[in-house]
């Protein structure tokens, strides 16, 4: 009952009695023009136009620019736009295993009470020198992950993948298996047919029962779109602060970015970074850099980003900036997912920054060896399926050929019995 009684008095005190209201003065582009706010607005302030929802991208002056959530279709001059203010959102420990949109509102069909406080959706990251250290290796349910790229606490990855790689599968693994608290997912611009198959199929019952999913579908607006990281990282960041550990999945910066290169360019900023404003790359990191360990007293985010690489190319702006933001990359290959193997990890392009540290000394002689044959293969893999490799060249290569398929087997086992028993199987892998 005083839960109920608190929720209440949240939405109560959420109403704005008096709200300032400007007019519409002209329309081009998809943006509105309005006279009467410019005083009183700020950017990125929340508007309520007629039945929709819009933000102010532009100041001047003689008004400001609204951008609205949806086709402003229908809108005449001198129509009235009402300020509610900044963009916020209040997180309630209730959303634990419910689906929302950016905005708060429940997308299950249930109702959602707000928390009772209100909290910005761009808040800064603690400060760098009050935040701990990455703390202890974390077992995540993959084999892969559990020893030879493992995720500690506090860490940020990055997941690099082209479409149908296995990504959001690999994703969903990670929200059933890996070390934590509570799980926030962010579904950015997915297609709308496939969050309930996300959320039933794929992230299951077991997963959903510590999660809270925000999703924003790939047929709404690039302010919608681009909130919902935003509104994600929040409610990691309420969960955070009440001393928990939060794993964040991110799926994907790159439709992020793309929500925020919309914005941008309508607000009148150059597409300078092949086709993106310069702002992103601010916009990315400003994000990544609020997951990590938290200062003392709170709790940590551990982050996996995903980001969509199209024909594995890391050079490409998104992938660019991410990578040098993070603490660790991970590459899907399709020609690995082609043959069947999933996750189809390229561990030769794939480092996690928690290594050596993450790993006792037996387990880093381990890990470079692995790497070291699989390396080896891979140099002679060419010759070796042309039939041109004469046993006896090489040694190594020699070695490499004999331990390979239970390598590459390895790298597609699931880990339910801890990290000591994978690292077990690791080491009979490569056994002579």
């Amino acid at each position: 009952m005083t839960g109920l009684f608190d929720a209440l008095q949240a939405e109560v005190a959420a109403i704005i009695p008096v709200r300032r209201v400007g007019r519409v003065t002209g329309a081009e582009r998809g943006t509105l023009a309005v006279k009467g706010l410019a005083d009183r607005a700020g950017l990125g302030d929340r508007v309520v136009i007629g039945s929709g929802f819009g933000e102010v991208i532009r100041l001047a002056r003689d008004g400001a620019t609204i951008l609205p959530d949806s086709p402003p279709e229908g809108v005449r001059i001198g129509d009235a736009v009402e300020l509610t203010g900044p963009a916020t959102i209040a997180p309630d420990d209730s959303w634990i295993g419910r689906i929302i949109d950016p905005y708060g509102m429940p997308l299950d069909g249930q109702p959602l009470f707000r928390g009772p406080v209100a909290r910005p959706l761009c808040a800064a990251a603690p400060l760098a020198a009050q935040r701990r250290a990455i703390g202890g290796r974390l077992r995540t349910g993959t084999a892969a992950f559990d020893t030879l790229l493992p995720l500690a606490r506090g860490q940020r990855i990055g997941l690099f993948a082209g479409s149908g790689v296995g990504k959001s599968s690999l994703l969903a693994k990670f929200a059933r298996g890996v070390e934590a608290d509570v799980v926030v997912i962010a579904l950015v611009g997915e297609r709308g047919r496939e969050l309930r198959d996300f959320t039933e199929n794929v992230l299951g019952p077991q997963g959903m029962a510590r999660s809270v999913v925000v999703a924003a579908t790939s047929d709404q607006s690039p302010l919608t779109r681009r909130r919902c990281a935003w509104t994600a990282m929040s409610v990691a960041e309420h969960f955070r602060d009440q001393g928990q550990h939060v794993l964040f999945l991110a799926d994907s910066i790159t439709r992020f970015a793309e929500a925020h290169r919309e914005v941008a360019l309508t607000s009148g900023e150059g597409g300078d970074l092949r086709g993106y404003p310069p702002s992103v790359a601010h916009m990315i990191m400003s994000l990544a850099e609020r997951a990590g360990p938290g200062p003392e007293g709170a709790g940590d985010i551990t982050a996996v980003l995903s980001v969509l690489v199209a024909g594995s190319d890391m050079e490409e702006p998104i992938a660019d900036i991410l990578r040098g933001a993070l603490d660790g990359h991970v590459v899907m290959d399709r020609r690995i997912a082609e043959r069947g193997r999933y996750p189809a990890i390229d561990l030769l392009r794939s480092v996690s920054r928690s290594l050596p540290g993450a790993a006792t000394d037996a387990e880093n002689a381990l890990i470079s060896e692995s790497r070291r044959l699989l390396g080896a293969y891979d140099r002679a893999e060419m010759m070796i399926q042309a039939g041109l490799y004469a046993k006896g060249s090489d040694p190594l290569v020699d070695r490499a050929i004999k331990v390979w398929p239970a390598l590459d087997g390895f790298l597609a086992e699931d880990a339910t019995d801890g990290v000591e028993a994978s690292f077990r199987r690791l080491a009979a892998c490569l056994a002579p």
